[in-house]
């Protein structure tokens, strides 16, 4: 007999939007979680207008990323702008467990949604509001997407190659970053609610997510009065070399190799034959080889050019060497590792077109997840507004036709 899911018969009105508010969704609903993401035709979702699209055809239903990212969770369409809606959003609230948002701070209250709305709706509600840069402080009003709060948690000055300037995250990372610790931070809600009986608000700032990631950097700072600057490849407070990323053969295939150590300098020494410049003084330790970086990656980079990637890192890695080859896009859906671990399930949309999304990331040992493409937009309309709230035909009707249920 399968067992439940954790968060079996925990239902989430998600309110978020973008890349954030699926990824805190899809945790959810990848626990078991009934999550239906409150969305509107009058204002379709950003992801919803991302290519490539199925078939090739755009359309809110086609977006490929929409699919992947909002895999879980379900779809009602409420014109939230309307009085009516709001209305139908607080019954929804009022038979849900969580809800979630990633607006900045005063939409939710606009929308007369705030925490105290909520509140009055269902006493016990847990709500999290996931804004950039949380809901107090002189950047509450920030305007900011993921890539841009890089730049305002430090870690802009740290990425591009030594001596240059900055070279900003490509990716707004921070996204699916704060949507899994948005997610955590529900569950925690969750269990005190569970002992309690006590509801709460949350307040994440994603900004203040992200800043975990200059944890070494910050404290070099505060212990050493070293402030971090650009580096390339090389270890963020120089405690290791070489550290970097090699040239391999073929077409643009490199390897990550990452010595700490002399044991793990003597090891690779010895991968690569014990050439003489392997003994020279100026990399018999790791000091040495810290001053000598430079001329230590060009050795290093000439002996992996003919070499392939996947191989040497398995080479090395039987030698205690941290390595591994740069991976592409297309390596991530071939890589046994993944395939193995089901990382990238493919599914059959009910448009008629298959795809590939992602599997479930959080694993565990006595339930398997069931994992679904994003949804329709507004494909749990029915369900939701006649089944759960109890609303008749006619009503209904009334409320699509009005565009309140839009």
């Amino acid at each position: 007999m399968a067992r439940a899911l954790p968060l079996a018969g925990v239902r989430v009105c998600n309110f978020g939007s973008g890349w954030l508010g699926p990824v805190f969704g899809q945790t959810l609903a990848f626990l078991g979680a009934e999550v239906y993401k409150v969305e509107s035709s009058a204002r379709v979702d950003i992801n919803r207008r991302l290519p490539p699209f199925g078939g090739g055809v755009p359309g809110p239903d086609r977006s490929l990323s929409n699919h992947a990212c909002w895999a879980g969770n379900g779809s009602v369409t409420l014109n939230l702008k309307h009085p009516a809606a709001r209305d139908l959003a607080l019954r929804l609230v009022a038979v849900s467990d969580i809800a979630g948002e990633n607006f900045g701070p005063g939409v939710m209250d606009s929308l007369d949604l705030g925490y105290d709305a909520l509140r009055g709706a269902r006493r016990d509600i847990i709500m999290i509001s996931m804004p950039a840069a949380g809901l107090t402080g002189p950047l509450k009003g920030v305007r900011t997407y993921g890539m841009s709060l890089s730049s305002i948690t430090g870690l802009d000055s740290m990425t591009g190659y030594a001596g240059g300037g900055p070279v900003p995250f490509e990716n707004a990372f921070a996204d699916p970053l704060g949507g899994v610790i948005g997610a955590f931070g529900t569950l925690v809600a969750l269990h005190h609610r569970n002992r309690t009986g006590e509801g709460q608000h949350i307040d994440y700032s994603q900004q203040e997510g992200v800043m975990q990631m200059v944890g070494p950097a910050f404290m070099d700072y505060f212990m050493n009065g070293r402030v971090a600057a650009p580096m390339g490849n090389r270890h963020p407070v120089s405690a290791g070399a070489p550290h970097g990323v090699f040239r391999c053969a073929g077409d643009d295939r490199w390897i990550s190799i990452a010595v700490l150590t002399d044991d793990e300098w003597r090891a690779l020494a010895e991968a690569i034959g014990a050439p003489a410049w392997t003994r020279a003084a100026e990399f018999a330790t790791a000091p040495d080889r810290l001053a000598n970086i430079d001329a230590l990656h060009e050795r290093i980079a000439a002996w992996t050019s003919g070499q392939d990637a996947a191989a040497l890192a398995g080479q090395l890695q039987e030698r205690g060497i941290a390595a591994a080859p740069v991976l592409n896009i297309p390596d991530l859906l071939s890589d046994p590792h993944y395939r193995e671990r089901g990382t990238f399930i493919s599914v059959h949309h009910p448009l008629g077109f298959d795809e590939t999304i992602y599997g479930g990331y959080v694993k565990m040992s006595r339930t398997e997840p069931n994992i679904r493409t994003g949804p329709l937009i507004g494909q749990d309309n029915d369900h939701v507004f006649r089944d759960l709230l109890g609303i008749d035909g006619a009503e209904y009707e009334r409320l699509v036709a009005e565009q309140v249920i839009f």
